[in-house]
């Protein structure tokens, strides 16, 4: 194996370098050098107990691994690559009660239930609700711009890119809508454990899991009880007959809360930034809305950097031999910058076509299951923007997370007043 020319330590899952930049550059490095190479971590600095994973980088690999789940498993260390050395395996294994966390069978009988929910029936019967909450969504951020001064600033993250997953998931779920900040907040307590802005300990999020599981087996129950014309009643009225248990259920929309909100809204705070970078494609957008614009987006963003899966034996990825029980890391947001792969990979082209990007997942069993309902969410509040608020300006650089593996904004400070 070649050496890359890395600092020493460096590590692709450190939450202050993924809170300033996503490693691009070393990245390319990575694919043209090393594109599996063993990154050595201190021990238990991950929360594994180890000394290191393997940095997968290719497009190609990362999707042999993703469609390999005999040889390389979601279950044994779970797909989130990074905790921090505060938490204890007890609280790791629990987390295996989530369906991002499982592998064949049991993933195949939990997926096969809930995707009953996502169908395309399912979807296009949100779309009209969704629109007009989109619509709605946006139009109260202008209302609040114009009161806000001369400037008209605002926060996109926290007027705009929130609020349709939430409402979207809601929607889904049957969730009272003023329910909704409920939600968000659980969620980013559940995603922001490695931020101390947020201030936010293992137990912290812990605890916002459980209050979750909580309030979903509660809205399980009454589903059981009296139900209705919506998901909950399909997943849960007949326990024993193919449905969901009230407690898969918790665990069910845990998975919906984070991998559901948090990277859509991280995607659209992503594309409202990119275009906002890339005024020609702004302008395309609004003359032409094209259909391929979502799923650009969704590559620009990649808002999961990376995920993970153990080695269940001894196997050979790129040249280089992985142990049984090593830690292998997918990193999407390199796989999505492949040259072998994309055209002038380092351009934000709303026309791309065909754009076989991986960030909804390299496919195999744990494709996003959630990627129609994500797309539509996308081009609806993106639509809307283009109507109501078409002279978006930026103000600042966005303010991001302190994460181990998201891609995620926590603040993206715009003007919707035009220039004078």
């Amino acid at each position: 194996m070649r050496c890359p020319h890395l600092p020493d330590g460096f590590d692709f899952t450190d939450p202050d370098l993924l809170q300033d930049r996503v490693p691009h550059p070393e990245f390319a490095l990575m694919r043209q050098t090393a594109p599996v190479w063993w990154c050595t971590q201190p021990a238990n600095i991950s929360g594994f107990g180890d000394e290191g994973y393997w940095v997968v980088t290719r497009h190609a690999d990362v999707k042999y691994v993703s469609t390999h789940p005999e040889l390389f498993s979601s279950n044994t260390n779970t797909a989130v690559i990074r905790f921090n050395e505060t938490i204890s395996r007890d609280q790791i294994e629990v987390q295996k009660l989530i369906m991002l966390n499982m592998d064949p069978p049991e993933h195949t009988r939990v997926r096969q239930i809930v995707q009953r929910g996502f169908t395309p029936r399912a979807v296009r019967s949100l779309e009209q609700a969704l629109r007009a909450r989109a619509r709605s969504i946006v139009e109260t951020a202008h209302a609040a711009a114009a009161g806000a001064g001369a400037d008209g600033s605002f926060d996109f993250v926290t007027n705009i890119a929130v609020e349709l997953p939430l409402q979207a998931i809601a929607e889904l779920i049957g969730v009272p809508q003023e329910d909704r900040s409920k939600i968000f907040d659980w969620s980013n307590k559940m995603a922001a454990y490695d931020d101390p802005e947020y201030a936010i300990t293992e137990e912290v999020g812990a605890e916002a899991a459980m209050e979750i599981v909580a309030y979903s087996m509660n809205l399980a129950a009454a589903r059981k009880e009296c139900p209705a014309q919506d998901i909950v009643s399909q997943l849960v009225a007949a326990e024993g007959e193919g449905n969901l248990s009230s407690d898969e259920f918790g665990f069910f929309v845990i998975l919906l809360a984070v991998a559901g909100n948090e990277t859509t809204r991280n995607a659209i705070s992503h594309g409202m930034h990119a275009f906002l970078t890339h005024p020609e494609q702004w302008e395309l957008y609004k003359r032409e809305r094209p259909k391929t614009t979502a799923e650009e987006i969704v590559r620009w963003a990649t808002p999961v950097v990376s995920f993970q899966r153990t080695a269940t034996q001894d196997v050979e990825l790129g040249g280089q031999r992985i142990k049984k029980g090593e830690r292998v890391g997918l990193f999407y947001s390199s796989a999505n910058n492949d040259p072998e792969v994309f055209d002038a990979p380092e351009a934000f082209d709303i026309t791309r076509d065909p754009n076989p990007h991986l960030g909804f997942g390299g496919g195999g069993p744990h494709f996003c299951l959630g990627k129609s309902l994500a797309v539509m969410e996308i081009d609806l509040i993106f639509n809307a923007i283009a109507d109501v608020l078409p002279d978006l300006r930026l103000l600042e650089d966005p303010r991001r997370l302190r994460s181990a593996w998201l891609n995620g904004i926590k603040q993206l400070q715009v003007s919707a007043s035009a220039v004078s």
